[in-house]
């Protein structure tokens, strides 16, 4: 399937210079149903063992039978959220409870942590060390109960984001390496993911929860990890909330930064706090700014807030999440503020990633290319990337646009 973009002004108006959000919303929806979903429900469900594989070369063969439990939760999320939002597909729906029964018989440990990662077989492999098995898991199962209503459901979603509530400030426990008291950090990661987690899950958690827990979160993400000076997000600040001059400290993932911003758009247009909507707008766009390539083009992996050398060897990589968080990002900030900065941002970074992370050939995108643009690996899915961020970004910007 070849990219409607041949002509790139086909999605400016012809005469005011805003974007064409009809013609987005329709190449973004095609893609979605007509590649990236198909790519997933092909190559992905092992009918023998259960789950889903997500290590998957270019043409969607298999390269490895591991399976990692935040990728299981989040395809279990994608198909229910897909039910839910755009059609009762039974397809979807059979794919969300494949994967769902898999978590539930092997994913949990004992004391109800869900496990890195597991075998083929559903055999752990590595301990319940990682949250965010547990906040996928969460979504997961919340996201399945509305399209398939169970007790069963609702108790493992609840009980895992209370969970995780528990362990949210000491998440890692005995799995922790870093050496109590000397230097003592938070991650922004785990608030950030929070915002969105809690709305995900209000049909379960009850409008009165969330209402009460927005407060810390957007307390968490724009005032404790924002740096008002250098309008930017760090990854980790002191447990006290100020400021490490450390590696650690001076951490800057743009894309972290530009995803957290739509959470909180969203979170905004939710209390109708229009203050804070343009906030998250001006955040997520001076995060834009500083994180594009300006030789190369696309957005940089890691930068350093003071301008050291990252720690991170892979600094200058393109990885596929990050843009197409960014383009959920300008899709929000243009049609919930109209600022015309987000219009030719959403351009520049449209055409970058279709140009660079589309595969023309086979289904599914690229996940990783080199500062130059060049593809570094060849995988559609793996440890890291499987069937979530380029599905989500599809549906979020064509139903954003649609609005």
């Amino acid at each position: 399937m070849q990219p409607k973009v041949a002509d790139q002004q086909q999605g400016w108006g012809d005469t005011t210079g805003e974007l064409n959000r009809t013609y987005y919303a329709g190449l973004y929806k095609e893609e979605l149903l007509d590649n990236i979903l198909p790519f997933w429900v092909n190559f992905s469900k092992d009918e023998k063992h259960g789950g889903f594989y997500t290590c998957l070369n270019r043409d969607g063969s298999i390269f490895d039978t591991d399976k990692f439990m935040w990728l299981q939760g989040r395809e279990v999320w994608c198909f229910s959220h897909m039910f839910n939002k755009i059609a009762p597909r039974q397809e979807w729906l059979d794919m969300a409870l494949h994967g769902a029964a898999f978590m539930e018989k092997y994913g949990r440990d004992e004391k109800g942590n869900w496990y890195f990662s597991l075998n083929e077989q559903g055999k752990p492999l590595v301990q319940a060390y990682n949250i965010f098995s547990d906040c996928f898991a969460a979504m997961g199962f919340a996201a399945l109960d509305k399209a398939a209503p169970s007790d069963r459901f609702k108790e493992i979603a609840v009980t895992t984001f209370d969970n995780i509530l528990h362990r949210q400030d000491n998440w890692k426990g005995i799995y922790n390496k870093a050496y109590p008291g000397t230097r003592a950090l938070k991650g922004f990661s785990l608030p950030m993911i929070l915002c969105n987690l809690s709305l995900e899950m209000e049909h379960l958690l009850g409008a009165n929860r969330v209402a009460e827990f927005i407060p810390t979160v957007l307390h968490e993400v724009m005032e404790v990890f924002y740096q008002p000076d250098k309008k930017l997000i760090v990854e980790n600040v002191y447990a006290n909330g100020t400021f490490s001059d450390s590696f650690e400290g001076r951490l800057v993932n743009p894309g972290h930064g530009i995803e957290a911003m739509w959470f909180i758009m969203d979170l905004a247009k939710r209390v109708n706090n229009p203050t804070l909507l343009r906030k998250a707008c001006d955040i997520m766009l001076n995060t834009l700014e500083y994180g594009w390539d300006k030789e190369f083009g696309g957005i940089l992996y890691f930068r350093d807030i003071l301008g050291h050398p990252p720690q991170q060897l892979e600094w200058d990589q393109k990885l596929w999440w990050v843009h197409v968080e960014a383009l959920i990002a300008l899709a929000k900030g243009y049609t919930y503020t109209g600022d015309q900065r987000c219009a030719a941002w959403f351009k520049k970074v449209h055409d970058y990633t279709w140009k660079h992370f589309r595969d023309p050939e086979h289904g599914e995108w690229f996940g990783y290319l080199n500062r130059q643009g060049e593809i570094l690996l060849p995988l559609k899915g793996g440890k890291w990337k499987g069937c979530f961020h380029v599905p989500r970004a599809l549906y979020q910007v064509y139903s954003t646009f649609s609005f």
